[in-house]
């Protein structure tokens, strides 16, 4: 792991040591930034929520007038952009993605790869987002899926944190799989009784 961006975020599960981080960035714990994540932060703040996940060449930058505000539990996947934009607890930002400033993404919702979510784009939560411009097409509360795909990114950080690369393999990973999947099920089932 980066030893300087270790020593600056001790609760984060994965700092790849290609990484890249600049400014005012507050990491929470059990979090992840995978290869060739930069995070730059110049004039406004940007904080990246508990066990959320940065993954490949994914870039967050800072907007002109606005921090950029990352949520709990959420997978910012390969070569996303995040833009001085804010995403709720639980989201899912596909593949090639791009917010930009002053999108607000609401909890529990998927931005699809490569969409482009413009300017001051209001997303509410449990929405499913795509194009460009990004529009909302369905409803669907998407906390179980996000849940458990930020949580397979915990256990593979914590793995390649101790040089193992093959977290997603074998009946561990099976059960533990089955078992996260149950646990966010419930999670919902209890919040909607």
């Amino acid at each position: 792991m980066h030893p300087e961006l270790r020593a600056k975020f001790p609760h984060a599960a994965y700092i790849d040591p290609t990484a890249r981080v600049y400014g005012a960035v507050e990491i929470g714990p059990e979090a992840s930034l995978w290869p060739y994540a930069v995070i730059r932060a110049e004039g406004f703040l940007v904080r990246i929520g508990r066990c959320t996940n940065l993954q490949d060449h994914v870039m967050v930058h800072v907007g002109y007038n606005a921090p950029t505000i990352v949520g709990d539990y959420c997978s910012i996947t390969h070569r996303a952009v995040l833009h001085g934009c804010t995403i709720g607890d639980n989201c899912l930002i596909g593949i090639g993605a791009t917010v930009m400033e002053g999108a607000v993404i609401g909890e529990n919702s998927i931005v699809a790869g490569h969409s482009y979510v413009a300017d001051n784009t209001a997303v509410p939560p449990n929405s499913i987002v795509m194009g460009t411009p990004a529009k909302v097409v369905r409803t669907r509360d998407s906390f179980v899926a996000n849940r458990v795909n930020a949580m397979l990114y915990l256990r593979n950080a914590l793995a390649y944190a101790r040089g193992e690369h093959r977290a997603w393999d074998g009946p561990d990973y099976e059960a533990e799989l089955r078992r996260w999947q149950a646990e966010a099920v419930r999670e919902v089932a209890a919040r909607n009784a």
